[in-house]
C-alpha cells in the first residue's frame, strides 16, 4: 500500500536532499519520536533513507513501543527504526554510538500543566539531564533540542511578530507557566552542556502547526475545529475568536527541523513556524468551508475591547541565515490535513466494515473563497 504522505515525503526529499549525505551510514537518537513533531522526522527519515540508500538507522525512545506500532505501524516496523522502551528520564542509554540527537520528549498536554505542573518541570529538566548524560555516553556531534515560542511568554501588543532576541519570559508566579517555563531550563542545560564538550546544540523554538498526525482531541484550536467539522459541526469557539496565531505545516517543520539540525549555527535559536497570522475566527471559517454542508461557526464568549492576542513567530532569522521558506499556505494545509485524516477514517471503517460517522462531506475540490455564516452566542 502507498504511504498517503508519499507527495508530502517527496516534497520534504526535495527540499532536504543535499542534506542527508551527512547521515550516510550514521545513527540518530530521537526522543518525543512518537508525537507530531516525531512522526514527520521518521516519515521523512525513513523515506529519505531508502530512497537515497542512506544506509542510517534512527534510535526512538517511547514510554509505550506497542501503543505507537498500533498507531503507525508502518513507521514502527520499518527496518531503519529501533524502538527503545523507557521513560526519558531513566531510560537505558543505546549501546551504540549516535552521531546525531533530536530531543523533543516533554509532556505538553494542557491538563497537565494545570494539574501537575510540578511534575510536567520534572520530565522536562531531569529528562533533558538524561538525555545530555546519554550525549556524552553515545558520542554525539549535534543535538537539537525541540522547544517553544512559549519561552518569550506573552507577546507585546506592539509587537507584530516576536524575534530570537527578544528578551521576554512567562510569569514565575504562575503555576501555569511550568510548560514555558520548563522549556526556558531545558535551552540552558543545553546552553552549559555545549559551553562543557564539543557538541553543537542548536534550538528550535516552535509555535502552532497542522498537518497530518496532528492531535484532535487535544487542547489546541485547530485540531478541535477539525474534528468538530469531520464529525458535522458546529465548530465552537470557546473564546472570542480574536487572537492571532499562525500555522506551519508538517512538510514545511520537517525541511526546517532537519536543515537546523545540520546546518544551524551551534548554540542559535531559531523560531520554527508560520508568520502569516490569521484570527482563531477566520481559522474556523477556512475550515468549515472546506465542507459540505457547512458547518456552523459557533463563538460563545464576546469581551468589548479584548486585549490583542497574538502568538506569532518573526522567522527572519531561518530565512535569511539557512535560506527557509514556507511553501504550504494555511488552506491548502487545512485541506491536506482533513484528507489525511478522511482516508484514516474511511480505513479503519473499512477494516471493521462500518460507514463513516461524519455527516459533513469533505470538499476536495474546495473554492477557498468561500465563507460560512457565522453565529455569535453572547
Amino acid at each position: 500500500m502507498e504511504n498517503p504522505l508519499a507527495h508530502d515525503l517527496d516534497s520534504i526529499l526535495e527540499r532536504t536532499r543535499e542534506l542527508w549525505e551527512e547521515l550516510r551510514g550514521e545513527r540518530i537518537f530521537i526522543t518525543g519520536g512518537t508525537g507530531f513533531f516525531g512522526c514527520w522526522l521518521l516519515e521523512s527519515f525513513a523515506w529519505a533513507n531508502d530512497k537515497l540508500n542512506l544506509n542510517a538507522e534512527a534510535v526512538v525512545l517511547t514510554r509505550n513501543p506497542e501503543a505507537f506500532k498500533a498507531r503507525a505501524p508502518h513507521i514502527a516496523t520499518n527496518s531503519s527504526i529501533r524502538l527503545l522502551s523507557g521513560d526519558v528520564r531513566t531510560f537505558a542509554f543505546p549501546e551504540l554510538r549516535c552521531g546525531y540527537i533530536v530531543h523533543g520528549a516533554t509532556e505538553s498536554a494542557s491538563e497537565m500543566n494545570d494539574e501537575d505542573p510540578a511534575g510536567m518541570v520534572d520530565v522536562a529538566v531531569n529528562g533533558t539531564k538524561r538525555v545530555l548524560e546519554c550525549a556524552t555516553k553515545i558520542r554525539s556531534e549535534k543535538l537539537l533540542l525541540l522547544s517553544s515560542g512559549a519561552v518569550y511568554g506573552k507577546q507585546p501588543e506592539s509587537m507584530p511578530t516576536i524575534p530570537e532576541d527578544y528578551l521576554g519570559g512567562p510569569d514565575t508566579t504562575q503555576p501555569g507557566s511550568a510548560y514555558a517555563e520548563a522549556k526556558r531550563v531545558m535551552e540552558l542545560l543545553c546552553s552549559i552542556y555545549a559551553r562543557d564538550t564539543q557538541t553543537e546544540v542548536k534550538f528550535a523554538r516552535g509555535f502552532a502547526f497542522v498537518g497530518p498526525y496532528f492531535p484532535l482531541d487535544s487542547h489546541f484550536a485547530v485540531g478541535n475545529f477539525i474534528q468538530d467539522a469531520l464529525l458535522g459541526g458546529p465548530i465552537k469557539i470557546k473564546g472570542t475568536g480574536a487572537p492571532y496565531r499562525s500555522y506551519m505545516y508538517g512538510t514545511d517543520l520537517a525541511v526546517w527541523l532537519w536543515t537546523i539540525l545540520f546546518k544551524g549555527v551551534g548554540g542559535r535559536t531559531y523560531n520554527v513556524g508560520s508568520d502569516q497570522a490569521v484570527t482563531i475566527l477566520e481559522l474556523a471559517r477556512i475550515i468549515a468551508s472546506m465542507f459540505h454542508p457547512t458547518p456552523e461557526v459557533l463563538v460563545f464568549n464576546h469581551i468589548a475591547n479584548e486585549p490583542m492576542n497574538r502568538y506569532i513567530p518573526n522567522i527572519m532569522r531561518a530565512k535569511d541565515e539557512l535560506g527557509l521558506t514556507i511553501n504550504m499556505d494555511l488552506p491548502q494545509a487545512v485541506k491536506s490535513t482533513i484528507e489525511w485524516y478522511t482516508v484514516q477514517s474511511a480505513t479503519r471503517n473499512s477494516a471493521y466494515n462500518e460507514r463513516p460517522s461524519q455527516s459533513s462531506v469533505f470538499r476536495s475540490d474546495h473554492d477557498y473563497t468561500q465563507r460560512p455564516q457565522t453565529l455569535f452566542h453572547l
